[in-house]
């Protein structure tokens, strides 16, 4: 089976947020043709119960899968792959110190500190014969997050940390930056991180709001791209079939 690390930007391109902490989310996402599903945790109420819910729907639908765990504690790295997550999306990584304290929560001894724990899901509780956790957590991927100018002056320490996966947020970048979505400033910014991480052959991905742009960005150059979310999908839905009524 091939890891999530060497899928990211192949056959794993579309990706979408999941806010709401049920399974038909997930269901209706893998139906409508997502190759990946990011369970967020940063934005949204959800708990680490639900999440692992939602992981198991995406595993029995061969979905790949990340959680957005909400700081960089290694708890959440270690709750999240255990949970059977296909790999964890962490965000606000600005620098190669983070970035090396994330690569050792999520590998085990001698490269790093994560807990052993067969007896999880990512273990097939072990009771699994078909399940190899030392292999599951090998395969899993650790995406940081680039949305400061910090962490794009410092994208080439953060890529040699160790990380499998940059990922742009455009929305916090454009704060952290002063410069206005879809501005030239935010274009180079984003940009930065893409060249930086393919000199180095890592895989960068970034956020989109529609499919149209997803379409872009890939097209420019990003691997792998994850647009829109299950909560505003579901609301702008409803809005346009209200406003069709109502004209």
């Amino acid at each position: 089976m091939r890891s999530m690390k060497s899928r990211l930007g192949e056959d794993v391109e579309l990706g979408t947020f999941i806010k709401f902490p049920l399974v038909e989310s997930v269901e209706l996402m893998a139906i409508a043709g997502f190759d990946l599903v990011v369970i967020d945790l940063e934005h949204s109420p959800m708990s680490i119960e639900s999440a692992a819910r939602l992981l198991a729907m995406a595993k029995a639908l061969g979905v790949e899968s990340l959680v957005r765990i909400p700081s960089h504690g290694y708890e959440w790295v270690q709750r999240s792959l255990d949970a059977g997550a296909s790999g964890v999306l962490v965000p606000h990584v600005d620098n190669a110190e983070e970035a090396e304290q994330l690569v050792a929560a999520a590998h085990f001894p001698p490269r790093g500190h994560r807990g052993f724990g067969p007896t999880t899901r990512a273990g097939g509780w072990a009771v699994d014969p078909g399940t190899d956790y030392q292999q599951e957590a090998d395969n899993a991927a650790l995406v940081v997050q680039i949305e400061s100018g910090e962490g794009v002056a410092n994208i080439e320490g953060i890529l040699a940390a160790g990380v499998d996966s940059v990922f742009v947020g455009p929305a916090d970048l454009s704060v952290a930056l002063g410069a206005e979505p879809g501005s030239p400033q935010l274009a180079q910014a984003g940009r930065a991180v893409l060249d930086a991480a393919r000199a180095s052959g890592i895989p960068c991905g970034i956020a989109a709001g529609t499919g149209e742009r997803a379409r872009q960005l890939v097209d420019e150059g990003y691997d792998f791209t994850v647009v829109g979310n299950d909560a505003t999908m579901l609301g702008a839905s409803a809005q346009a079939l209200a406003a069709a009524f109502r004209r």
